[in-house]
């Protein structure tokens, strides 16, 4: 029996993939008896922050990813598949719906045993996957600390507000999406240069809620809205409000700024601001957010909060398949790895579960390899420097340079600018990953 912590994105991948090879698994979660600062439910892979699996283009950093992750017949991508919402070149679910289609799964697997319960320490002698998340509860995350040798590192990460979609006034919003790509998927509120000052300066201004951690770090690619208005008044217009490729179809032209709105259920009720996590006290959140043309009578069906996340210093702690240097029979996937992310996280599981599947067979290690974009991941964790360590969503740049001379990068240029470049070197990492996971699969034995 293979025991499993955290019913997370993470934990739930892992548990499917140990059970696909014919393994029985004790998969369990504490909630909802036992509840946290940010879930709201006792479901499997419950999407707390966001609906959004990121980018679908299949050069981008997230697009390679899901590639690999298919072809190692990822559950959580096929759920997601079967419950996405319209959100223009980005994979975005009902998280509800995809929230009961991987517990369904789960629970109806019959090698999956679930049970509820607080785990504050792994069964000696019993191989354990901890995916708990960065909302570990105390006594396990201190009990890891501790056999460590480590300290405990934490960051605050924000949730945005969703609003329901009929108190939109449509009148001045449009559907669009950035260059048109992917589908008029996205609720669109305009600002002239006026209503985005009037914005900025109530939301410099407005009450927020006060950090008990004044030490604990932001996550830098998920910053309240808030804060990033604190680092200039145009940052907001070049970040999440930025207006390139939205044309007002009142003006024909781009507006000074745009505040989008993403789809987040499959019945299209419920929309959420997309870029808007926020520390912002409840009632100033209606106040500001009701500023924004378009949301002025705003029904929130969701308001924004920050809650702080644990991980750990990956590199003293694991090595390059997630196991723990120093606890035998003990792995580590998701958020808790140091990894950021809904889509990571799952990656992050499936990852756990080839390498407890290997150990569990008396096979030896083997690491994905790093040109791949999962392989650069757990590397990353691996190798990274202890001091200045800090989570990380997957991006091109943790890969292997390219070979020299493969592309031409001065015709390119010519031929398609910046633009064509990256789309290039995007591609030939693709090909390259993808190649190498095939590789990987045959010499480890295939999947099931």
């Amino acid at each position: 029996m293979i025991h499993i912590v955290g019913a997370g994105l993470a934990g739930s991948e892992a548990a499917w993939q140990l059970a696909s090879r014919g393994h029985d698994v004790r998969l369990t979660e504490m909630r909802p008896r036992w509840a946290t600062p940010a879930h709201t439910t006792d479901r499997a892979a419950e999407m707390v922050c966001s609906n959004s699996f990121k980018s679908d283009d299949p050069d981008s950093a997230t697009g390679i990813l899901k590639a690999e992750m298919r072809r190692m017949d990822s559950l959580i991508l096929r759920c997601a598949e079967t419950t996405r919402v319209p959100a223009g070149n980005s994979l975005a679910v009902d998280r509800e719906a995809f929230s009961q289609s991987v517990t369904e799964a789960l629970k109806s697997h019959p090698r999956i045993q679930w049970e509820e319960a607080q785990i504050v320490a792994p069964e000696a002698g019993v191989p354990t996957i901890l995916a708990t998340g960065p909302l570990t509860a105390d006594p396990l995350a201190d009990w890891l600390a501790q056999h460590t040798g480590t300290t405990r590192l934490h960051f605050y990460d924000a949730i945005a507000p969703i609003v329901e979609r009929q108190s939109i006034d449509m009148g001045i919003a449009w559907m669009a999406a950035r260059y048109d790509k992917g589908g008029a998927d996205f609720i669109n509120c305009p600002l002239d240069k006026a209503q985005y000052e009037r914005f900025l300066d109530a939301l410099l201004s407005a009450e927020r809620v006060p950090l008990h951690e004044v030490d604990t770090p932001y996550f830098e690619a998920c910053l309240p809205i808030e804060v990033m208005a604190d680092r200039g008044r145009e940052t907001l217009r070049h970040g999440p409000m930025k207006p390139m490729g939205l044309d007002d179809p009142r003006t024909g032209r781009w507006p000074h700024a745009v505040v989008q709105l993403r789809q987040d259920t499959l019945a299209g009720e419920l929309f959420n601001l997309v870029g808007f996590q926020t520390r912002l006290k409840w009632g100033a959140q209606k106040e500001v957010f009701r500023l924004i043309p378009g949301l002025e009578n705003a029904e929130f069906a969701r308001f924004g909060s920050i809650h702080r996340n644990t991980y750990v210093q990956a590199p003293a702690v694991l090595d390059a398949t997630l196991a723990v240097k120093s606890i035998p029979d003990l792995w580590i996937a998701g958020q808790l790895s140091g990894v950021e992310g809904y889509l990571e996280s799952a990656a992050g599981g499936l990852a756990a579960a080839f390498a407890t599947d290997r150990a569990v067979r008396g096979l030896a290690p083997m690491p994905f390899p790093p040109d791949t974009m999962l392989g650069s991941l757990l590397h990353y964790l691996a190798h990274a420097s202890s001091v200045d360590f800090g989570p990380t969503n997957a991006m091109l740049g943790l890969l292997p340079p390219l070979p020299e001379g493969l592309l031409d990068l001065r015709t390119l240029k010519r031929a398609g600018g910046t633009r064509a470049v990256k789309s290039a070197k995007g591609r030939a990492h693709r090909e390259r990953a993808l190649h190498s996971l095939e590789q990987h699969l045959i010499l480890a034995g295939g999947l099931p």
